[in-house]
């Protein structure tokens, strides 16, 4: 039925609901983005969906950005977090975006693919290995090539020669890689010593030397690493944040010579606390407790292992498994 076929009072009337229960909805945003402090706009990317942000995630990387923007630390415009909780894939096999770049002042919210650790396996002594999908082991011990939750602040950046690749017939391209520090605080505070920072995902394999004495890259004696390119991205690291190779330039432009914010979810007492809630036969979420669910059916039951209990067994195991010499590169056939 058309308004205009209406009576003229019935009309008004309705127009007077309709705007009440705009003005109560407006209302109740409002209310909501006081209490949180968080804008309205970047509440309406809160979720647990695809290219959501977990509430708990936005809230502790966003009080972490204030904190050390009102204590002078950075002046950055823009934040990072990341949930490690969420799948590394999705059902359809696309890299899961569980990376954020926050930039709050243009009202810019982005969500991107991101690896996690790889963990390893000590055959028969203990295994912490994590799957490719879906993190379940965490960890801030030295080797462990686990990620480590908790907060962090981005360092300098590090650009390295890798190699060089094959781009057509007649043309090779030099791989450099840059990596930014990661400094931690509190369980991360030895991520300098561990080497943790963020890269893009992307390497050299099946490596070989190259005789060219012209390259700035050649060793003393003239040869240069030659490889093919592997990109990794949604694949696992060392304990690293690694994104896509076109995600990473923009990030490490973002963060050279302006350091800001990154949180990774989870930190240590999370990943207890759901432990136990899981163990006891209970909810996570009826218990309050923040995990994304799709991961969680699949690790069944995630584990933190504190660097006071994991270190000494890293140790005794490259004590009694001594590496062996590193084999001599080869020389590219042809050469």
């Amino acid at each position: 039925m058309r308004l205009r076929s209406l009576p003229l009072k019935v009309v008004k009337i309705f127009s007077l609901f309709i705007a009440v229960i705009a003005l109560s909805a407006a209302s109740r945003s409002f209310a909501a983005e006081r209490r949180s402090g968080v804008p309205a706009w970047l509440m309406a990317h809160i979720g647990e969906g695809e290219g959501q942000i977990a509430q708990p995630v936005l809230q502790r990387a966003r009080a972490l950005y204030l904190q050390k923007l009102r204590g002078g630390a950075i002046r950055n415009p823009c934040y990072f977090a990341m949930d490690a909780t969420r799948p590394n894939n999705s059902s359809d096999g696309k890299s899961g975006r569980r990376f954020y770049v926050i930039c709050e002042a243009s009202r810019s919210f982005r969500a991107i693919a991101a690896g996690h650790g790889s963990g390893r396996d000590l055959k028969g002594i203990a295994d912490f290995a994590d799957g490719r999908r879906c993190a379940k082991n965490f960890s801030n011990a030295m080797d462990s090539n686990l990620t480590a939750g908790g907060a962090y602040v981005t360092g300098e950046t590090k650009t390295s020669f890798k190699g060089y690749y094959r781009v057509s017939a007649k043309q090779n391209a030099v791989l450099l890689r840059s990596f930014v520090q990661f400094d931690g605080e509190g369980e991360t505070a030895n991520a300098r010593r561990r080497r943790i920072g963020g890269h893009p995902a992307v390497t050299l394999r099946r490596v070989c030397l190259r005789k060219d004495p012209r390259s700035p890259y050649a060793n003393h004696d003239g040869y240069v690493p030659f490889g093919t390119p592997v990109d990794y991205t949604g694949g696992r690291s060392d304990g690293c944040t690694s994104w896509s190779p076109a995600d990473a330039r923009q990030i490490l432009a973002m963060v050279r010579d302006d350091p800001t914010t990154l949180y990774i979810y989870p930190d240590a007492a999370d990943v207890a606390a759901v432990a136990r809630t899981v163990a006891a036969g209970r909810s996570p979420l009826r218990a309050g407790l923040y995990w994304n669910a799709s991961c969680l059916r699949e690790i069944r039951v995630p584990k933190f292992w504190p660097k006071d209990t994991l270190e000494p067994i890293l140790a005794r195991y490259k004590r009694d498994h001594p590496v062996p010499p590193p084999r001599p590169t080869p020389i590219c056939k042809g050469q």
